[in-house]
């Protein structure tokens, strides 16, 4: 059976859609389990909380920011806009490696040493972090670009005002 090489019949890969993710991957909850485990005594001390935290997480990503969010008791949310945004990791230790979990620190320029917003229980976080990066990208090139704008326009004002000065000296001179 001969193959067709042509290239017109293979189909973009599909396009990522961050939207999709909401919640952490159901295997969040075993990591915690484990992570709870070796600590051996402290094991319901840890767990409950841990567990709290997965039932309740949620994330949002829409066209200005991505948002995080948990906890009954004490509810916590984090928002940022992609403007804030400053780096972007993909970290995994190795239990996280072993059941193919990660987590993507976000950090912004808050001053705070460690991540502002940390993502987990993510599969397959290369395509998540790629598409922060772009949103991140476009948000800074549209300030650029308006900060450029901006920069014409003050200069078409200084040009004006320089004019106005000008003929203002040329009518004082003439009286």
């Amino acid at each position: 059976m001969h193959r067709d090489l042509d290239s017109s019949n293979t189909a973009p890969p599909p396009r990522f859609d961050a939207t999709t993710i909401t919640r952490p991957d159901d295997s969040l909850l075993v990591y915690y389990f484990i992570i709870s485990v070796l600590t051996t005594v402290g094991f319901p001390i840890v767990f409950i909380p841990l567990f709290i935290r997965f039932k309740t997480l949620q994330y949002r990503f829409d066209e200005q920011g991505v948002s995080m969010c948990w906890g009954y008791f004490f509810r916590r949310e984090v928002y940022l806009t992609y403007a804030r945004l400053q780096d972007i990791h993909v970290t995994r230790n190795i239990i996280e490696r072993w059941m193919g979990l990660a987590k993507l620190p976000i950090q912004t320029a808050s001053g705070a040493s460690g991540a502002t917003m940390k993502i987990e229980g993510i599969r397959d976080p290369e395509p998540l972090r790629d598409f922060l990066y772009l949103k991140m990208r476009d948000v800074n090139d549209e300030i650029d670009s308006e900060a450029s704008a901006n920069s014409s326009s003050t200069e078409l004002l200084r040009e004006i005002r320089d004019e106005l000065r000008k003929q203002r000296s040329q009518r004082e001179a003439n009286q």
